[in-house]
């Protein structure tokens, strides 16, 4: 089937916050977590509707910089999902595709099932993806996350 040619890299964990608190957390709070500690994320643009813009910049402890990375949101379900690609730039102008990134959000007990699934155009890309260190990243990432969610949630 064409799902199992997907060619995906996903990370997930329960958060003990509630859903509305994750969403919350997920959109306002964003360059709080979005990249693993020592890096930071700059917003420059959160547009969370399909075809809206959705741009950032990374930047490491040693004066690394990513220059803004540029996105498209294709689908927005409030206190569900948000799904992006960086195949198009806002305005849907190509560019060369590297990923499209899905990250949903579900109820599990008293909390929230967090996972975040990045799909690949090829195997290529995503071999590529892993050993840039996808998981230790994106672990790091999703562990962030969860802290804050579960802070919020405290108060």
């Amino acid at each position: 089937s064409m799902s199992e040619a997907i060619q995906k890299l996903s990370v997930t964990c329960f958060i003990d916050a509630p859903r509305d608190i994750v969403w919350k957390v997920w959109t306002e709070r964003t360059a709080q977590w979005f990249t693993p500690d020592p890096w930071k994320a700059e917003i420059i643009a959160q547009d969370l509707r399909p075809g809206g813009r959705f741009a950032l910049r990374m930047t490491g402890p040693a004066g690394e910089d990513t220059g803004p990375l540029e996105c498209v949101v294709l689908d927005v379900v409030p206190g569900e999902r948000i799904v992006t690609t960086d195949a198009y730039r806002a305005g849907w102008e190509p560019q060369k595709p590297f990923m499209t990134t899905i990250w949903a959000f579900a109820d599990e007990c008293e909390g929230t099932r967090y996972t975040a699934t990045v799909r690949h155009w090829d195997a290529e890309a995503k071999a590529s993806h892993e050993a840039m260190g996808f998981h230790p990243g994106w672990d790091q990432v999703a562990a962030q996350f969860k802290a804050l969610c579960e802070s919020a949630a405290r108060g």
